[in-house]
């Protein structure tokens, strides 16, 4: 019989999923790091969310913002080109299981997306929970937006998402593919608050130039970690554990953030940072 790729697969019993890997990577049993250095490229799913990933409207780059320095300075340590694929919140989970990505920043490690991809043990970073509100509308605790007249926008599929769904239950939660569906409908007035962790907000209010950001009480700070495909062999998974957390202990997380903010107009020092141990 003629060994044909539709015959090892099907012979194998692999799922729809597998196809997108290549022939040899299946027949080698090769785990994620070594197809990444075979394929000569880091695949890192990108939104536009900044400060996280930000793309050059000019030159359609996606050119700054700590993922994607983040993600280049990785890249570079394999000795592969650093490659972003657009991806939202709520696809991302799908884009790495259907092996379109090999890696997403700044996805929190939650129980249930654990149970469709892998995360490191080493915190990527650390934020708190805040909202951009008009600024005529009274807030100062988590209670406060709890009202069915409040507007909320949020991103769909996301921790916010999930945070303010059991939290926030009463007020008129309104879901968006991403941060940027969900700023517009603040700037639209569709929307009374916009609700996601403090840093995105910054670059928001610098950029709309109305609202005020307020971390409402009982504050909410956490860890964001890297979501990677779940793998028998864990190779890639051990390589970013390590990678973010000697980024992290080094302060070079932190300097990506502060360098992205100062590009971006603002102060890093009226901003707070993303160690926890600066908080």
């Amino acid at each position: 019989m003629k060994i044909t790729r539709r015959t090892v697969v099907q012979g194998l019993g692999l799922s729809g999923v597998a196809l997108t890997l290549p022939l040899g990577a299946l027949a080698q049993g090769m785990d994620s790091l070594q197809e990444v250095k075979q394929r000569g490229a880091l695949r890192v799913g990108v939104t536009q969310a900044p400060p996280w990933y930000s793309k050059d409207p000019t030159s359609g780059q996606w050119s700054s913002g700590l993922g994607v320095s983040m993600g280049k300075a990785m890249a570079q340590k394999l000795g592969v080109r650093f490659e972003p694929v657009e991806v939202n919140w709520g696809t991302a989970i799908a884009a790495l299981q259907g092996n379109r990505i090999d890696l997403m920043y700044m996805l929190d490690a939650t129980p249930e997306r654990a149970q469709a991809v892998d995360f490191p043990q080493n915190p990527l970073l650390f934020y708190s929970l805040a909202v951009l509100a008009k600024d005529d509308l009274p807030v100062k605790a988590w209670a406060d937006l709890n009202k069915p007249s409040v507007r909320i926008a949020v991103p769909q599929a996301s921790s916010m998402d999930k945070f303010l769904t059991e939290n926030v239950a009463s007020a008129a939660i309104q879901r968006f593919p991403g941060n940027q569906e969900a700023i517009a409908a603040f700037q639209a007035g569709r929307a009374d608050a916009v609700c996601l962790f403090h840093p995105p907000l910054l670059a928001a209010r610098q950029r709309l130039g109305t609202g005020k950001i307020v971390v409402p009480t009982p504050v909410r700070s956490q860890p964001s970690s890297v979501a990677v495909r779940k793998q028998e062999n864990k190779a890639l998974l051990n390589w970013i554990d390590q990678s973010i957390g000697e980024y992290y202990k080094s302060g070079q997380t932190q300097k990506w953030y502060e360098e992205f903010l100062s590009g971006f107009g603002l102060d890093p020092k009226a901003a707070p940072p993303v160690m926890k141990e600066m908080l």
